[in-house]
């Protein structure tokens, strides 16, 4: 069974950098695409930020020029470089990954929490 840990979350100032990292342990195979969401209280989980095995990447508008998706597709291991937080950035991230019909393949880790406030 595959586990998904996040770390790499924590307090940061508005205009500050967090890099998220997300592991996939257990995994028997590589996937083609991996994905980091992002869900705050009383909302759905959003889809943020995704990645092909080819590095082809792409973002929710709100974090274009600001957030940068790696991945490591040898391990299923995949990064978040998050630069120039703004408070509406706050949440809890997962990653996951993305099946074609955008459901998840995994079941959902336990996230890392991302609080910017001054």
């Amino acid at each position: 069974q595959v586990q998904l840990v996040e770390s790499g979350g924590g307090l940061v100032q508005p205009g500050g950098s967090l890099r998220l990292s997300c592991a996939a342990s257990g995994s028997r195979f590589k996937v083609y695409a991996m994905a980091w969401y992002r869900q705050t209280p009383g909302t759905q989980r959003e889809l943020v930020a995704e990645i092909t095995s080819g590095g082809t990447s792409s973002y929710v508008d709100s974090v274009k020029g600001r957030f940068t998706i790696s991945r490591d597709s040898a391990k299923n291991t995949v990064y978040l470089q998050m630069n120039s937080l703004k408070p509406e950035d706050t949440a809890v991230y997962y990653c996951n990954a993305p099946l074609a019909s955008g459901s998840p393949l995994w079941s959902w880790g336990q996230g890392t929490q991302v609080t910017v406030s001054s």
